[in-house]
């Protein structure tokens, strides 16, 4: 008998600490984890938040509850630049520079938003209202093409108008981001960030690529959709 409640009690012990490292590996999976310093450089002064997740700036999304899945279908995320002013205007760019990877980003900037004349009282609040140049694409990450990074950018417009050239409109791909800035006199960004993300059917890792192409002078921005 007492060998029996002996093993019994070995038994409960053995599911006990299966059930807690479970539980474990998972909180490990949903920890919000911080890009690399490297990258980590970009998170200046702009938060970006989406359901569910909150706040993703300088962020990995996490691999699990099917955020990396999730992120591909949801609308619009919020987007806040609290320093804007209030009488100023302002455009958002989104682009990914990853396309179709970060090892070969041969379609970099794919362009997922492009927002004009947006007005800075607006924008403080997080209401991204304005000319929308180009409607928002999620992001979708090609499988097996390792971690894109999806960056967003605010500019002080200044009165100019913004559009886009006819060949800008007919592809997402390949935007010469550093032409449109110029062509614009946009200049340095008044505030950025950027997240980090993966296809949700590729195997977890918890380590995403570091460094990368060179990126424009701006800062750098850049997936078939990417």
């Amino acid at each position: 008998t007492g060998w029996t409640m002996r093993l019994a009690t070995a038994a409960l012990l053995l599911g006990l600490v299966a059930v807690l490292t479970g539980d474990e590996n998972k909180n490990d999976l949903c920890a919000h984890r911080a890009l690399s310093d490297e990258d980590a450089v970009l998170c200046q002064g702009l938060e970006v938040f989406y359901p569910e997740l909150g706040s993703v700036g300088c962020m990995i999304v996490p691999d699990c509850n099917d955020y990396r899945q999730k992120i591909t279908s949801w609308t619009e995320p919020i987007v806040k630049f609290p320093q804007a002013v209030d009488g100023a205007t302002y455009v958002l760019v989104m682009v990914d520079p990853d396309a179709p990877s970060r090892a070969e980003p041969r379609q970099r900037f794919w362009r997922h938003w492009l927002v004009a004349d947006i007005k800075g009282a607006d924008l403080k609040k997080g209401k991204i209202q304005g000319q929308e140049l180009s409607a928002y694409q999620p992001p979708s990450p090609p499988a097996h093409s390792g971690f894109h990074r999806y960056q967003f950018f605010v500019y002080l417009q200044e009165g100019k108008v913004i559009s886009l050239l006819p060949k800008e409109n007919k592809t997402r791909g390949s935007w010469k981001m550093d032409r449109f800035l110029n062509r614009f006199r946009l200049g340095e960004p008044e505030a950025s960030s950027q997240f980090m993300t993966q296809n949700y059917q590729d195997s977890s890792t918890l380590q995403a690529p570091r460094g990368g192409a060179s990126e424009p002078k701006h800062k750098q921005a850049g997936v078939a959709a990417c």
